[in-house]
């Protein structure tokens, strides 16, 4: 059995409850042959109260919503009647800290025309962090992000990701833990499934919106970054500016917030412990627990 259910795991399919071994899609369905779908990756917590809560639900569920409707595909379902689905979806398979992976895909069409319905199933599993937790090996990758004139860049594709996949592959069989793309123009971009930051005197520099996924994680150590204090910049920038950084680091919903020890052959001279880039790490993992924190920026 994989990794991500068993013969009790319980999904949700399209209002339904069911084994995850009895759930079928149609193998004529565009998303299977055209990868015509899209998802979201959200996790939920065992907060500090003792409850499960889903971080940030709101925000993940209508970019779900957001990104359907960007790829023309047909969308019907309520916000909350989706969260409800997800919190019980938790309560069936005995999880609270957990990966929840709603998608929305296609039925069977087997031309480019405009689906007429669309259908939604809701996965969940434990899961680590993604990128592990040591600091990460990062190779400058030769596949760039993709033009975002040839898609539509800011939704959460399923077709977009084998760009990820081909990058990620690529700098693992390099002997690195990870890939950082840049765009079509040549400035740092994104990685394969996570938003990058980078920190230089005591201040956080981020990729302008544009050629990148804005991701809720994203948004949210920038919310740090306003409540601590530090600043923090969006902006275009070259993988030469970010070699020139004290430390740097990713951040997404499955990689969570994770630092960098290199950028090809360029190690960051600043400890991780004494950066402030370690600071909004702890911040962000307080925060989805739902406990409180303050934090010093006297860092060395």
């Amino acid at each position: 059995m994989t990794p991500y259910y068993n013969d009790h795991t319980i999904v949700f399919l399209n209002g339904q409850f069911v084994k995850a071994t009895d759930a079928k899609i149609d193998l004529y369905s565009q998303s299977f042959h055209y990868g015509y779908s899209v998802f979201e990756g959200i996790r939920s917590y065992k907060t500090a109260s003792g409850q499960t809560r889903i971080f940030k639900a709101i925000e993940h569920f209508d970019r779900l919503e957001r990104s359907a409707r960007a790829l023309n595909m047909p969308y019907t379902w309520a916000r909350q009647e989706l969260i409800d689905a997800t919190y019980e979806l938790l309560s069936k398979n005995g999880l609270s800290d957990a990966y929840i992976r709603p998608v929305i895909y296609a039925p069977a069409n087997m031309s480019f025309t405009k689906n007429a319905e669309s259908f939604v199933v809701i996965e969940t599993w434990e899961m680590k962090p993604f990128l592990g937790d040591k600091l990460l090996r990062v190779m400058t990758s030769s596949f760039q992000r993709p033009n975002p004139q040839a898609f539509r860049i800011q939704a959460k594709a399923t077709g977009h990701y084998v760009n990820s996949i081909l990058a990620s592959q690529e700098a693992k069989a390099c002997g690195f833990d990870e890939a950082l793309l840049l765009d079509i123009n040549g400035f740092v971009a994104e990685g394969p499934g996570a938003n990058v930051f980078y920190e230089k005197d005591g201040k956080i520099f981020t990729p302008a919106v544009g050629n990148i996924l804005p991701g809720i994680t994203r948004a949210t150590v920038l919310e740090i970054c306003e409540e601590i204090g530090i600043p923090a910049t969006q902006s275009l920038f070259t993988s030469d500016e970010l070699k020139n950084a004290d430390a740097a680091f990713y951040c997404g919903t499955a990689a969570e917030v994770i630092g960098w020890e290199r950028l090809d052959d360029t190690v960051f001279p600043k400890p991780w412990d004494e950066t402030v880039s370690k600071v909004i790490q702890d911040a962000y993992k307080h925060k989805v627990i739902e406990k409180e924190y303050t934090y010093s920026l006297q860092t060395s």
